[in-house]
């Protein structure tokens, strides 16, 4: 099994080169905001570890929401993320990237601050990777290797599939028969490919058990701690609850739209956001903590198509940037935006409002579990008006939602089976 990993190159742009830093990732699309993976200063098809990765110019248009709190206006640059989603570990990418595509990248980041035209671009890029605090990935170990080819068998099967009425269940295995023979001529023959998964890194193994150790110890000797300490922690909630501005405007007009226009070109979306922590020690902790549970969740529990009761994304990632001050989110998720959303609200409010609770303006919460994303107006203006544009967004296999996927893999896997029942022959069929 290849794990999946994480690239997020964050870098201040030349306040002079803004403008020509959108023009340029403009070139990248075939629509707004959305790339053409053979475009001439960065084609993402020719790295095959990519499943997603973006550009995006992070301006964040709340940073006066902080004068709230009566605290100054907080003077941030405007940043440039170069976003990836990939197989492996996220270095080999980075040096797959600059040596695949070295110039565009040094066309890109040449508008950021210090990167000059003897800057070693893959040093630079690894010095701007930011850590990230929390991340998911729908399904550990499935590869852009395996969805193309998968989707590929799908796709063969699928045309030569005998669509006619089935005259006995038994007849089911002979048009399965029919097909295996078909698949393996060909793979024989080079036209199809069903490459077996790689062996999972010993060493990935070896940080996932002393995490999940790790992690359980801590909160094992955290636990009482939290207990003698919650006649404190939960009225210092509770004060915040009560007292915490609510802004939750409804969003610009004209940005909503643009916004929008850079939605629904294929079954899958992307969503960049940024935001202010709310002020004070109290709210960083409790975000940190947060985020640590999140990671581990992530890392041992949600590993396997779902994120609690969610089965829309593909990975996600959060990312304190600024001294620990600001957070940006990002994910790739299918549907509609508004789809995304009301998922959310309806199957997981409560861990929204653990999550998103401690940035600046959220909708109030009661308990940190209750109201918040619940009041779904509020909720809503609140998360547009903290979504950035993303200036550029590539996705490996366009068309294909999770639930394809999903199928797909199950289609090679029943392929691969040496016996099956007339009932699960059938089944199988109707996968196609």
């Amino acid at each position: 099994m290849t794990p999946q990993s994480q690239l997020t190159v964050v870098a201040p742009v030349e306040a002079t080169r803004a403008r020509g830093l959108r023009e340029l990732l403009a070139t990248l699309n075939t629509t707004p905001g959305n790339a053409n993976p053979d475009n001439a200063v960065l084609p993402f098809g020719n790295v095959p570890t990519i499943h997603f990765a973006r550009f995006s110019i992070l301006t964040d248009a709340t940073l006066g929401d902080l004068q709230a709190y009566d605290l100054p206006t907080p003077r941030h640059p405007v940043y440039l993320a170069f976003v990836v989603d990939c197989d492996g570990p996220a270095h080999r990418t980075l040096a797959d990237l600059a040596t695949r595509a070295g110039s565009g990248l040094r066309a890109i980041f040449s508008h950021c601050v210090g990167f000059g035209t003897e800057t070693d671009l893959l040093a630079w890029m690894r010095d701007h990777d930011r850590p990230v605090a929390a991340s998911y990935v729908n399904r550990v170990g499935r590869t852009v290797e395996q969805v193309r080819e998968e989707s590929a068998l799908q796709r063969a099967l699928s045309d030569r599939v005998n669509r006619a009425a089935l005259g006995s269940p038994a007849e089911a295995q002979q048009r399965r028969r029919d097909l295996v023979n078909f698949a393996q001529g060909e793979i024989e023959a080079g036209r199809l490919r069903l490459t077996p998964p790689g062996p999972t890194p010993i060493g990935w193994w070896l940080a996932k058990l002393f995490n999940a150790v790790f992690g359980v110890l801590v909160g094992l000797l955290a636990l009482p701690l939290l207990v003698l300490l919650s006649p404190l922690l939960i009225p210092a909630l509770r004060r915040r609850e009560k007292h915490d501005p609510e802004i939750c405007p409804r969003p610009d007009r004209d940005a909503l739209m643009q916004l929008q226009g850079l939605e629904d070109y294929d079954v899958t979306n992307q969503y960049t956001a940024l935001g202010t922590l709310k002020p004070g020690r109290f709210r960083l902790w409790l975000a940190k903590v947060v985020l640590a549970l999140i990671q581990f969740a992530s890392r041992h529990v949600f590993t396997r198509g779902y994120l609690a009761r969610v089965q829309t994304i593909h990975f996600a990632r959060w990312v304190l940037l600024d001294g620990e001050t600001r957070v940006l989110f990002t994910s790739n998720y299918d549907g509609g935006h508004q789809a995304y959303m009301d998922d959310f609200i309806n199957k997981v409010a409560w861990g929204l409002n653990v999550i998103f609770s401690n940035g600046l303006g959220w909708p109030k919460t009661d308990w940190l579990l209750f109201r918040g994303a619940r009041r779904e107006d509020r909720f809503k203006f609140f998360q547009r008006r903290h979504q950035l544009e993303t200036q550029v967004w590539y996705k490996a296999y366009p068309g294909l939602t999770l639930a394809n996927l999903a199928r797909n893999s199950l289609i090679r896997r029943g392929l691969q089976k040496a016996r099956m029942t007339d009932e699960k022959a059938l089944a199988w069929l109707q996968l196609l």
